[in-house]
Parts: structure tokens; C-alpha cells; sequence
């Protein structure tokens, strides 16, 4: 508000008619006072009062910023000084937004952070972190043109301050790649990144460490010429102590707090030395000194010693600041004081037009997800191929039938084992043990001779055959007695028609398949038998008549019951690697967080993520089912398209798990473990190895409320029984999709939103 504006609207309060000029006059002087503190505080570029911020547990944690205060002016330099670990970084973090303070209050450029008055996050401040934050296999005009696009700049634009960035920062040509270049080359790009949109608050970690001195003076030069119109404001931390000078204002900082806030001139004037690395140490000094005496009254009463010198405290570049603060956190240095400080300045009604996608944002972040994957085109072939490989082995590999199984047969219709079996043909009832045996060989099996059933038995202990088994000698008389005589066969008839059979059902699946091999087998001889002799092949067969299935094959096989499951398996395991993969390595190397302090929302980073993943993924599903069920032919009854759309959407349930995973852990390897330790549960739960059915009623009821239970019961009901959309099996398995997606993306974008150190 004007200072004319507060005056007016003052004297016309109810109550000052008839009021002396004297009063006038004073109630004048003390409107013109507070208009000239409000025109005083909103000269203020970043405003920090009582910071305070720790990690750790609550028994000992370790306390980065202890109760700091900061102001920085519009139109000029600030130089953050102090040692490494003293908590400058965290202070920025704070202030461009990324970080919450514990306590305390920041107002930057019209408002807390965040806020519709603030700059930050957006154009307004430009950040550079610690971290180079670039991707190396961008060009230089590359980086440029993403940083541009995020700033709301034009390709136009970005080309014109490209030329005079480039020579300013002596950096090669604009279509060197990132990764080719030097260290110092590196963080001048970053740097130059910064100043690219021209913003009115420049916050830089750190810019000129590695940079040559001629180079840093020049960086520095180009920082005093733009802030001379007053219109912009700097914020920077730098280790070369003395090249701050230059610096309109300097905040020396130590263990959490500062030790002085003035101007470099003003402070080597006030201490009477010529350095500022001098005033820095003197000051350190001062507030160990300031420490033992108060530890040294702390002492006198409670009776104990601290453990902790003055000079132990100055070891190493400036002492170990974090582990200081933290062991002195009840301490507060004389020297750092919230007596007298202004308030925080009110907060700006700031217009906002709230877009939940900036299309110009969406654009950068879409260009540049696509860019790193053409860079990339190897890794990308690798990443679309893997699952292509991975369902080429599930196919064969899983459900076929075993071969080669060898057997031990003991045969007393023969004279030894060496003698030949030869079956008899017709209607000869002679050496059924033979004519067995040869219908038995058709299921690729192997036979091993023995003498008698001693051996062979020693032959399945010993691992050497899966199965024994045995025929009696008068093993062909007695079987075709119990056929023509029926009820009132002879027991001795009944016993020596019988086949015996000794088995190692330690592998269920080739136990069950080779009980399955042996039944098959003597139903294929005894109606072989039967036939021959003109008799009803019904009587020799088992009294119950399995007609033709309604749906599925009559000898349904392992390949296709499994083969939804593990289609929608890897589709989304795959993309929860992938989409995880690429939010850490963005968050990891600082580019993430550069991103969103430019205006970049988290949905918008999401949404970006979702667009490019989605048409990897999209072709590693295409080619899955393709190799599926047009080179495998396994069983399709259902409609093709459904079966495609279930299983994408499967995967885009899985890349908004991914960010899910991103978004909750800190590294690649807490990922992992993520992933790892949800991918165990849903295979087991989901009924994609074993049917639901069979589980536990507790295991039961988890199961239905995981990912992949209802979509693999729904690609099932489509692929076997050729199920649409009416049936429930069907749609129950878009709706949970559907569900989970949802879900999946809430908790990602909650989590990049608040989830702040």
C-alpha cells in the first residue's frame, strides 16, 4: 500500500475530526514511520527468522541450522560463507522450497515458499545446487533449450542467450556433449543453465569451485554487473573466502548459526583486520570462547565437565561444525540474537493462473524423456527386448512335458533281463507285459532291465530311475482271467494281473506327470487289447466317461494356466524398474530438484515420466504377445484386443508403482529392496504359479486387494473360455487396474509433493 494511501485512510478514521495539529502531526509522523518500515521490509529479497533443522533420532540428533537468522537485500550479492558441513546447503534447500525447516519462517520474493506471492518455486529464481545436475548426453544447446522451455522461454530466446552465455563462460561449442566435458566445464554449464532465463533471484551452490581464477573473476564481474540496476539479487556460497569482497553483504556462518551478517568492508573495519579469512577465524574463536564459558557456568552448576577444547574445536578446515552443533544444542552464541529483528514482511497476493499440466512444461520435460532415450539406444533395445526374451524362455521352458525318463522294469514273464520284450499283436494274450511296455515307450520314456525288484528298487533310491516296475511271471494268463471271468476271478488271478509300481514322488511335477504317463499308457493298451479280441472297449476302462470340456483342452497343460499370469508379471515388474530407475537417477544427480525449483510441478514430472515410459511400454507388451500367442500359439479363445488393453494398462499400474518406489526411497539400493520384497508376495498371492483357491482363507482374502490377482483372473477367463467384457471374471480385472492406478499415482504425487527432508 502507498505511503500516501496508509495516511489518507488514517486521518479519515471515525474519531480524528476536531483532533489538534499537534496530534495531526504525530499520528503523521508515526504513519510515515510504519509506511517507511513496510517500504523497508519489502526491499527484502529472502528473509529468514529463528531456522531451525535436524536429522536424525531424538536422542541425539544431529542439528544442521540452530535458530538462524538472514536477511538478504534486493539488488545485491549475498556471500554464504562457512566450512563444508556447516549447513549452508540445507539453508538453500530450505529457501528455494525443498527443504522444511523443523521451526523458524523464510519469505522469499513476496512470500513463504510455495505460497501464490512467492517466486519460488518458478522463472523468478534460478538454482543451481552442489551437483552439476546436468545430463551428459545432452549437447550444450540441449541443456539449454530444456532449462529455456521450463523457464517459459522460447527455442528463439534460448539461441539469443546462448551466444553471449557461451562467451562469458569461455564453454566450447553448443554441440559438445555434457559428459565429454571437463569438470570446470561442467559447472559453468550449470552455471550459465542458471542464468539463462534471466531471473531476479540467483541462488548458486558453490559455482566456481574448480573454475580458473581468471574465469571466477570474470563469473564474478558478470554477478556485480547485472545486480547494479538493483533488480537483481544473489545468493551464493563459495569456500574462496576473500573473493567475496565483491559481495554487497556476507553472512559468515558456523555450527548452525551465523557470526556476523554486514558488509565485507564493514566487517574487516569493525575487527581491524585486512582479511576476511582472519575475521572468519577470529569470530570462531570468539564463539568457542563464548561456548566455554557457558559450558564452563553449565558445570559449576550441575557439576560437570564438558569435554570439549577450544582449540580441538578449531582442528581441521574450520572444526566439525554438525557434530559441534549437535553436542552443543542448548547453547546459544552470544553473537547471534533475534533482539530487534524485523519482522517478516507481509505476504504479496500474488495472481496465479493454477494449470495442474503446463503445456510448455509438459513439452520440456516430454522432449527431454525422448532425447535421453535416443541417446540411449542401447539401453532402450536392451529394456524392449528383455521381456521379449524373458517369455521366449517361459515358453520353452515352462508346461512342456518331461522326456527321456528312465524306468526300471522287472519282467518274470521273461526269462532274464537281457532277453529281448517282443509284443504280441492281435488278439494273443501272450506277453501283455511287452505289448504294455510298447505303448508306455510312446511317452518317451527309457527303460532299464533288471533281475528283480531288489535291484530296481536300489535303482530308485540311488536316483538312477524315477519309477519301478514289476510283472509277475504268469502276469499275461492272470490279467486276461480277471477280464473274462470278472467278479469271479481268483484272488491269485487278481494279484498276479497286477502291474506294481514303485515310484520316487520326491518332484511332484514328474511324479504326477509319469502316474499320469502310466495310466494313459494302460488305457491305450488294455482298449488296444479289447478291440483286437472283438470286444467292447468299455470294458476294460475305467466307469467314468469325461466328455468333451466345455472350456479348455481335455489335456489341459501348465503353459497355458500360468502364461497370463507371467505375461502381466513381467510387464509390470519391468516397468516398476524402469520408471523407478529413471526417478532416482533425475533425483539422484540433482536434477529432479533443479526441475522443480524452476516451476516444474511433481505432477507435471510424473505425467512426463507416464507419457515416454507408457510407449516403451507399450511396445515391450506388443512384442511379448506377439511372440505369445502368434509364434507359441498358446490358447487365445477370447478377443485379442482386450487381452492387449488389460495387459497395458497392467503396465502403466506398474510404472505408478515405480514412482510409488521412487518417490519413497533414497537410493537405488532401498529400491531394490522395494521392488524385491513386494515382487515375492504378489507372485506367490496373486494366483499367477498356484490357483487362488488353494491358499490359506487369510492368504485368500490379502490376495484379492493385490495388483495382479482380479487382471490374471480376467486375461484367464479371456484366454481359456473366451469371456468379454459382460462377464464380471472380465471386468473385475480393468476395474481393480483402474483402482490400483489411481492409488499408485495419489500416493506418487503426495509423496514428491510433501515428502522434504
Amino acid at each position: 500500500m502507498p505511503k500516501a494511501k496508509i495516511l489518507n485512510s488514517e486521518m479519515e478514521v471515525p474519531g480524528s475530526t476536531g483532533a489538534t495539529s499537534i496530534e495531526l502531526k504525530t499520528r503523521r509522523a508515526q504513519f510515515q514511520t510504519q509506511a517507511s518500515t513496510l517500504d523497508t521490509r519489502r526491499r527484502q529479497a529472502v528473509c529468514v527468522r529463528r531456522a531451525f533443522k535436524k536429522y536424525g533420532p531424538k536422542s541425539n540428533p544431529n542439528i544442521i541450522l540452530d535458530g538462524l537468522n538472514m536477511t538478504v537485500p534486493k539488488g545485491t550479492i549475498y556471500g554464504l560463507l562457512g566450512a563444508s558441513g556447516c549447513g549452508k546447503t540445507t539453508l538453500l534447500s530450505c529457501i528455494v522450497g525443498r527443504r522444511r525447516l523443523d521451526d523458524g519462517e523464510i519469505w522469499v520474493l513476496g512470500g513463504k515458499p510455495g505460497s501464490k506471492g512467492s517466486g519460488v518455486p518458478g522463472p523468478r529464481v534460478g538454482y543451481m545446487p552442489q551437483e552439476i545436475a546436468l545430463y551428459g548426453e545432452f549437447s550444450i544447446r540441449e541443456t539449454f533449450i530444456y532449462f529455456g522451455w521450463c523457464a517459459g522461454m522460447t527455442t528463439t530466446q534460448v539461441d539469443e542467450k546462448l551466444d553471449f552465455l557461451l562467451k562469458l563462460l569461455d564453454l566450447p561449442n553448443e554441440n559438445r556433449f555434457v559428459k565429454n566435458l571437463s569438470g570446470g566445464q561442467q559447472r559453468r554449464v550449470s552455471i550459465a543453465a542458471t542464468l539463462l532465463a534471466d531471473p531476479e533471484l540467483l541462488i548458486l551452490d558453490e559455482p566456481t569451485v574448480g573454475v580458473d581464477p581468471v574465469l571466477r573473476q570474470s563469473i564474478w564481474d558478470h554477478l556485480v554487473q547485472i545486480t547494479k540496476d538493483g533488480n537483481k539479487t544473489i545468493i551464493v556460497t563459495t569456500h574462496y573466502i576473500e573473493e567475496t569482497r565483491q559481495a554487497g553483504m556476507i553472512g559468515l556462518m558456523r555450527s548452525g548459526r551465523f557470526l556476523a551478517e554486514e558488509s565485507p568492508s564493514r566487517l574487516m573495519e569493525m575487527h581491524r583486520l585486512d582479511t576476511l579469512e582472519e575475521v572468519f577465524l577470529k569470530l570462531s574463536k570468539r564463539q568457542n570462547m563464548g561456548l566455554r564459558r557457558r559450558s564452563s557456568i553449565l558445570s559449576s552448576v550441575t557439576g560437570v565437565v564438558p569435554d570439549f577444547d577450544v582449540e580441538d574445536e578449531m582442528s581441521g578446515e574450520f572444526g566439525d561444525n554438525v557434530s559441534i552443533s549437535s553436542r552443543r544444542r542448548s547453547i546459544a552464541p552470544a553473537t547471534d540474537t533475534t533482539d530487534n529483528l524485523p519482522e517478516l514482511p507481509p505476504e504479496e497476493k500474488g495472481t496465479t493462473n493454477f494449470k495442474m499440466l503446463n503445456p510448455q512444461h509438459m513439452k520440456a520435460i516430454i522432449w527431454k524423456n525422448f532425447l535421453w532415450m535416443w541417446r540411449n539406444v542401447g539401453i532402450m533395445l536392451f529394456i524392449i527386448g528383455l521381456p521379449v526374451v524373458q517369455i521366449i524362455l517361459f515358453c520353452l521352458s515352462i508346461g512342456k512335458d518331461p522326456v527321456g525318463l528312465n524306468i526300471a522294469i522287472v519282467n518274470h514273464e521273461l526269462n532274464n533281463s537281457m532277453e529281448t520284450c517282443v509284443p504280441t499283436i492281435g488278439c494273443d494274450i501272450n506277453m501283455l507285459s511287452c505289448r504294455y511296455l510298447q505303448h508306455l515307450k510312446k511317452r518317451k520314456v527309457e527303460y532299464s532291465h533288471y533281475d528283480n525288484e531288489d535291484e530296481s528298487k536300489h535303482a530308485v533310491e540311488k536316483g538312477w530311475s524315477w519309477a519301478a516296475i514289476s510283472f509277475s511271471k504268469n502276469y499275461s494268463e492272470s490279467l486276461f482271467a480277471r477280464i473274462n471271468k470278472g467278479r469271479f476271478a481268483d484272488e491269485a488271478d487278481i494279484i498276479y494281473g497286477d502291474m506294481d509300481v514303485v515310484m520316487d514322488m520326491s518332484n511332484q511335477q514328474i511324479g504326477q506327470l509319469l502316474q499320469r504317463d502310466l495310466l494313459y499308457s494302460y488305457q491305450d493298451f488294455a482298449r488296444d487289447v479289447t478291440v483286437a479280441c472283438n470286444l467292447s472297449a468299455k470294458l476294460t476302462a475305467i466307469p467314468v466317461a469325461f466328455q468333451t470340456p466345455i472350456y479348455g483342452p481335455t489335456a489341459p497343460n501348465f503353459t497355458d494356466f500360468a502364461a497370463p499370469g507371467i505375461i502381466l508379471t513381467i510387464i509390470f515388474f519391468l516397468s516398476v524398474a524402469l520408471t523407478s530407475g529413471a526417478m532416482l537417477l533425475e533425483r539422484n544427480e540433482g536434477l529432479l530438484e533443479r526441475s522443480l525449483v524452476s516451476g516444474i510441478t511433481g505432477t507435471e514430472v510424473l505425467f512426463g515420466q507416464v507419457v515416454t515410459q507408457f510407449t516403451v511400454m507399450t511396445g515391450q507388451t506388443m512384442m511379448v504377445l506377439i511372440f505369445t500367442f502368434a509364434i507359441f500359439k498358446l490358447t487365445c479363445e477370447g478377443d485379442i484386443v482386450l487381452v492387449t488393453i488389460l495387459t497395458i494398462l497392467t503396465g502403466l499400474c506398474g510404472m505408478c508403482f515405480g514412482f510409488v518406489v521412487a518417490c519413497s526411497c533414497e537410493n537405488e539400493r532401498s529400491a531394490t529392496y522395494m521392488a524385491m520384497g513386494s515382487f515375492l508376495p504378489i507372485v506367490m498371492l496373486c494366483g499367477i504359479i498356484w490357483p487362488v483357491e488353494g491358499m490359506h482363507p487369510i492368504l485368500r482374502a490379502i490376495s484379492f486387494f493385490l495388483p495382479l490377482t482380479k487382471s490374471t483372473e480376467s486375461i484367464r477367463a479371456m484366454l481359456a473360455r473366451g469371456w468379454g467384457m459382460s462377464e464380471p471374471a472380465v471386468y473385475e480385472g480393468f476395474i481393480s487396474t483402474f483402482v490400483w492406478i489411481i492409488v499408485f499415482q495419489t500416493v506418487a504425487i503426495l509423496l514428491i509433493k510433501f515428502k522434504k527432508g
